[in-house]
């Protein structure tokens, strides 16, 4: 199979992660807007939107379901259990490096971060963990997807756009703009997969055409608006929004925002976004995050030069590793899933 790469791609998945990082690292004012949320939401549906749009398209071509876990498990767990069972060792007082008081975390708090259910009721996440509900959304949306790849093959997909509308359908019903609970959020990530489809001339050719004549100026400001949590009824458009906007771009080579997308800065902080993602939040209950005011975000550029090393150190000293071992794997199984590079 063919390897293929979408450049402009790692440019968004860059953005999304940057964006994450200012909504939880600096401060974004002025206050009455929440731009500290609607930057979050503006990263969240970016990081949500490419990984349904990247596993979709893989399994449009390959249809191996025991070799898409497997490469995607071995791509996401080792670095978050990793992370878990540090923090979580942290928080209960059995590490050395635990705080003077800090409170013991429950077996079923543990049980709950390591299947990934967490993101539900009763929320057992901890100030550490707190941002890995979206790891759980993740996680859920790959079983859910090898379940109906598993039981329909290709035409499975094609039921993607669907549950995509009933998910948005259900949050319209329930008033929620935006949520931590899967079903009140995977709609970001069917969003990707319906792009995926029409991308792949899956749902007829005039919607492919459509995107590639649109403008990725007029639908940017429409997306940041949709992530503002005043917005009102565009929060339900909002996962189509930024669908129509990466689609644009996959399939406007000639749009202004394609140079930006490309660089090589955003494609390196895309490179280590998933680490930058994941270890942020343990810097932020260090000493580096500590203090109020003008003392907390002094400290700022020593929190961000500690998380671009660890980064940088994990993607290219650990995860790698796990990587290609959930790739020799695949293979010596004699599933050669192709060499799609989805992250």
């Amino acid at each position: 199979m063919e390897k293929q790469r979408f450049v402009v791609l790692d440019g968004w998945r860059g953005i999304s992660i940057l964006m994450v990082l200012a909504a939880h690292l600096l401060p974004l004012g002025p206050k009455p807007l929440q731009l500290n949320v609607a930057a979050g939401l503006f990263g969240m549906v970016l990081f949500f939107n490419l990984s349904g749009f990247l596993i979709t398209h893989f399994l449009l071509h390959r249809t191996d379901v025991l070799d898409f876990l497997i490469r995607r498990l071995f791509r996401i767990l080792p670095l978050v259990w990793l992370y878990m069972a540090i923090v979580l060792l942290v928080y209960s007082g059995s590490s050395p490096f635990s705080s003077p008081g800090s409170s013991l975390v429950s077996g079923e708090t543990w049980l709950a971060h390591m299947l990934f259910y967490a993101n539900y009721p009763p929320k057992p996440l901890i100030p550490a963990t707190d941002h890995l509900w979206s790891i759980c959304v993740e996680i859920h949306f790959y079983l859910g997807i090898a379940l109906l790849v598993a039981l329909l093959k290709k035409r499975g997909l094609m039921l993607l756009p669907f549950l995509g509308i009933g998910f948005t359908l259900l949050r319209v019903m329930n008033d929620m703009h935006f949520s931590v609970i899967t079903h009140f959020r995977i709609d970001e990530i069917l969003a990707g997969a319906i792009l995926a489809l029409i991308y792949n001339d899956k749902l007829g050719k005039g919607l492919r055409e459509f995107l590639s004549q649109s403008s990725a100026l007029f639908l940017l400001p429409l997306l940041v608006v949709s992530c503002l949590p005043d917005a009102g009824f565009l929060n339900y458009l909002r996962p189509y929004v930024a669908a129509a906007l990466i689609g644009v771009t996959l399939l406007n080579p000639q749009s202004r925002l394609v140079p930006l997308l490309s660089t090589r800065f955003l494609g390196y902080i895309a490179a280590i976004s998933y680490a930058l993602y994941v270890i942020h939040m343990f810097l932020m209950t260090t000493w580096l995050g500590s203090g109020e005011g003008l003392e907390k975000y002094s400290k700022r550029p020593l929190l961000f030069l500690t998380l671009l090393i660890a980064a940088h150190l994990s993607t290219f000293y650990y995860e790698k590793r796990w990587i290609a071992l959930g790739r020799r794997i695949s293979e010596k199984l004699g599933r050669q899933g192709g060499s799609y590079e989805f992250k």
